[in-house]
């Protein structure tokens, strides 16, 4: 396994640099089962923000290339079956990266994640709001 920077997945999946996205595709191609490319729960919340924030995609399409994403045998992805059953319940309720940040925290132990956002902490069980 192979893990990949945000900049990578970006360039795979948005032509802006054509050397570089000629250079990704060329050795995504070469990812299988065998040698995957991994992608980070960090690296994750990055495109996610880049595609939606910075270049403006809209969520249903962002949560389309995700799916597709999934579904690529030369990819593994930290929290995959988390993910996968999110992105096909239809658009997360909230933020992808809110979902990403209290998986993390509940993995280390945490019982629960604090926040400000209202919107989290009413979709995602394990966040709670502090008042």
């Amino acid at each position: 396994m192979i893990g990949i920077d945000t900049n990578v997945l970006i360039r795979f999946l948005v032509e802006d640099d054509a050397d570089q996205s000629e250079a990704v595709r060329k050795w995504m191609a070469m990812r299988d089962a065998e040698i995957p490319a991994y992608v980070s729960t960090i690296v994750l919340a990055e495109t996610v923000w880049v595609l939606s924030r910075r270049l403006k995609f809209p969520m249903k399409q962002v949560t389309n290339i995700l799916r597709d994403l999934l579904a690529a045998d030369g990819l593994v992805f930290e929290e995959t079956e988390r993910l996968d059953a999110l992105l096909h319940n239809g658009e997360p309720a909230t933020d992808l990266a809110d979902y990403l940040i209290s998986w993390q925290a509940a993995a280390a132990g945490c019982s629960y994640t604090v926040t400000f956002d209202r919107q989290a902490a009413g979709a995602i069980p394990e966040m709670e709001l502090l008042a």
